[in-house]
């Protein structure tokens, strides 16, 4: 276990949760901000790329998992990513459809924004959003950020329009 929340537990995922992962990434819907739902092959990727992240890193797209139940319900972490020409530590989300809209992709986000600044030491950090993405958005605001940029992702052949989401660290707070 990496962090809890009072309804939440975050780890690091492993193989095993790959079922669960495609709950999410093979949904089309839950993907909308992606433009497609993934492959296998793909979904694959995606779970590889975060275990080596733990590994290079130290963190990266975590299990997001229901205390009550050991459900995984999505993913939350810390990742790298480009944004405004420099490499930010990103809060990224992601959540199965069934658990939309019960504040659990704040309460993650939350809680490894407060991870990144106390634990990791990081001044800043980042949420890098589709620009029609408002429930994401919205996320970003109620972990306190605010607009600081914007950038184009040239992603499946298509250019994607992002808002750059960020906060800065107040030692009063953190």
């Amino acid at each position: 276990m990496i962090l809890q929340t009072e309804r939440l537990l975050l780890r690091e995922m492993t193989q095993e949760d790959f079922p669960a992962l495609c709950r999410i990434l093979q949904d089309e819907k839950a993907m909308y901000a992606y433009e497609h739902a993934f492959t296998d092959s793909e979904a694959h990727d995606w779970l590889d790329r975060q275990i080596a992240r733990y590994r290079q890193d130290g963190f990266g797209l975590w299990a997001v998992v229901l205390k009550e139940t050991g459900q995984m319900i999505g993913q939350c972490g810390i990742t790298w990513q480009d944004a405004l020409g420099i490499r930010v530590p990103e809060i990224g989300y992601l959540f199965e459809r069934a658990f939309w809209h019960h504040g659990y992709a704040t309460e993650a986000a939350q809680a490894c924004r407060n991870y990144a600044f106390r634990i990791l030491g990081m001044d800043r950090v980042y949420s890098i959003i589709r620009d029609t993405n408002f429930a994401s958005q919205s996320v970003a605001k109620r972990n306190g950020m605010s607009v600081c940029g914007s950038l184009v992702k040239h992603y499946y052949g298509m250019d994607m329009p992002h808002l750059v989401f960020c906060i800065s660290k107040q030692k009063e707070d953190f």
